[in-house]
């Protein structure tokens, strides 16, 4: 790992202007640069790049952050990779930790290249493989290797002098009552990598009749099956470029339709898309499409998959291959037309989960009908409001009843009729104000309370509990808003405070349920404030109820 203070001493050495410029063209605007955004297609710039505040936003998609973080979104590099590359533009030598992993990768290294050798030595696994289609570009390309007997795993470790403990850290090995074994015997590997390209286990097809036909490497401090996809490292520049990802079942999927020119294919690890695959998918937004198998497995998992991604308004949709075929088979069979068009057909993940729960029930019998429309009632409301509004119409004609039948999630309907783009002025003014000289926070904490803004609430609470906040950015660099004197800056909190008091007159004067004694030195205290504020003077915030 890096060192903390070496991360430090590069921050200090970075000009997010002197970076950003590497990448893009900036042109001088006030105090600040601007540029078309990277991000999103423009023709008039919004990129805005702060030299004194070391920060960029985009006010038309909304991304922004330090140099650190552009760098991570442009190349699309991991935290770790982004430092790594700045420190290479800036020349700089960054220190590591003494207690690395690189023994650890060691391991697991020089064993797929002892099970690549053991392939190319291998007749059986390399017919078995030529008998799936797979080229040798492809075999070399994704590194197939061939597990041995469990002896040769070990003498190889030790002939090597390979750490065993590493070795069994890293899930290669383990100990079992007859002493240590390997965990791969007489399978083709797979090797599997981060987004980092490190590799950090494998997978494993048996081709001698063991009883599980494929296996991963266990639980390891770099492996977790739920957070990695089989071939993302090899896919992502694909991904990002083309703006879409192939999910499919197995590693000869991934592999042959690479190998058919889809490189934007990637596999989950024997198990079914989590909660924990979603920030890996979201890099770069891309459309998603779910190629599955026909069987029930397969229609199961991806209406669990199409519920997931639908709940978590991802653009994409689903593709199930019938026939007892998959997609290695259609590549196999030279039906690359085929695929490219079922690619582009896919069903939308919504009227697939919609689909699929109807076909559950018999809708020709009205107890069924009722419990279809219940759980697809259910499904919906569990979507955006646009999507709920968008498809209850599908789901009355799938359903032949009248459409005020599909009931929305009313809780939604209102908070997307209250989220309307209100904006105040004066109340983002003063919030500016203060981010630009964060000591003014503390005086006018005396002062001003979160209730007194009427629009932006949440922005002077998060100024107060996140003050270093990117999303604050949008406010702090938007050369629209002023950024006011101290006098300035008084007479605005003069308005801003007459306005909630005499809000709070209006509130107390029609409050029945209060005594009649507890009413009048309410408004007595609330006219005296007012009073105050009209001289000129601010008064500290004192709460009225």
């Amino acid at each position: 790992m890096i060192r903390a203070d070496s991360i430090d001493n590069l921050k200090n050495n970075l000009d997010i202007v002197d970076i950003i410029s590497q990448f893009l063209e900036l042109k001088k605007s006030g105090a600040n640069f601007k540029a078309c955004c990277p991000f999103h297609g423009e023709d008039t710039p919004s990129f805005v790049v702060s030299p004194s505040k070391q920060i960029y936003h985009c006010f038309g998609c909304g991304v922004g952050g330090d140099s650190i973080k552009f760098v991570m979104e442009y190349e699309k590099l991991s935290y770790p990779e982004s430092l790594e590359k700045l420190a290479t533009m800036c020349n700089i030598d960054l220190i590591y930790d003494n207690q690395t992993n690189k023994q650890d990768t060691k391991v697991l290294e020089e064993i797929n290249k002892f099970y690549q050798k053991l392939f190319n030595q291998n007749e059986s696994t390399q017919q078995y493989i030529k008998s799936r289609g797979i080229s040798d570009f492809s075999i070399e390309k994704f590194e197939i290797g061939y597990a041995p007997k469990s002896q040769d795993t070990i003498n190889f470790l030790k002939t090597n002098f390979l750490n065993l403990s590493d070795a069994k850290e890293m899930g290669v090995i383990d100990r079992g009552t007859n002493g240590l074994y390997s965990r791969f015997i007489e399978r083709i590997t797979f090797p599997i990598y981060s987004i980092s390209n490190k590799i950090v286990g494998f997978g494993a097809r048996t081709i001698t009749g063991h009883n599980a036909k494929y296996i991963n490497s266990p639980q390891t401090k770099f492996f977790n099956k739920s957070k990695l996809l089989y071939g993302y490292n090899l896919a992502k520049e694909h991904i990002y470029k083309m703006n879409q990802i192939i999910v499919t079942e197995g590693y000869l999927d991934v592999i042959m339709l690479h190998q058919a020119g889809f490189n934007t294919s990637v596999a989950t690890l024997g198990t079914a898309l989590t909660k924990d695959h979603l920030p890996l998918l979201k890099r770069s937004e891309p459309k998603v499409i779910l190629a599955y198998d026909g069987d029930k497995a397969g229609i199961n998992a991806a209406f669990k998959a199409c519920v997931l991604l639908s709940q978590s308004e991802f653009n994409g949709g689903v593709v199930i291959f019938k026939d007892g075929k998959d997609p290695a088979d259609m590549v196999k069979d030279g039906k690359i037309e085929e695929l490219n068009s079922l690619f582009n057909s896919s069903t939308n993940f919504i009227i697939f989960a919609i689909d699929f729960i109807v076909a559950k029930y018999d809708i020709q019998n009205i107890s069924q009908k009722q419990k279809a429309l219940i759980e697809v009632n259910d499904y919906l409301k569990s979507l955006n409001i646009l999507y709920q509004d968008e498809y209850k119409k599908y789901i009355a004609q799938k359903l032949n009843i009248r459409e005020s039948l599909i009931k929305i999630d009313l809780i939604k309907s209102r908070q997307l009729e209250t989220n309307v783009n209100q904006i105040d002025i004066a109340e983002l003014c003063i919030i500016k104000t203060v981010l630009e000289k964060k000591e003014r926070l503390k005086q006018v904490l005396t002062i001003v309370d979160s209730s007194m803004f009427e629009i932006h609430k949440k922005e002077f609470e998060l100024l107060i509990n996140e003050p270093d906040n990117q999303s604050l950015n949008l406010i702090l660099l938007n050369e629209s808003l002023e950024n006011y004197d101290d006098d300035r800056l008084k007479n605005e909190l003069l308005i801003l405070l007459l306005r909630f008091y005499t809000n709070q007159l209006n509130i107390i004067q029609h409050k029945e349920e209060l005594l009649f004694k507890d009413k009048v030195l309410l408004i007595r205290k609330i006219k005296d404030n007012i009073k105050q504020l009209k001289s000129g003077k601010l008064i500290n915030y004192n709460l009225i109820s």
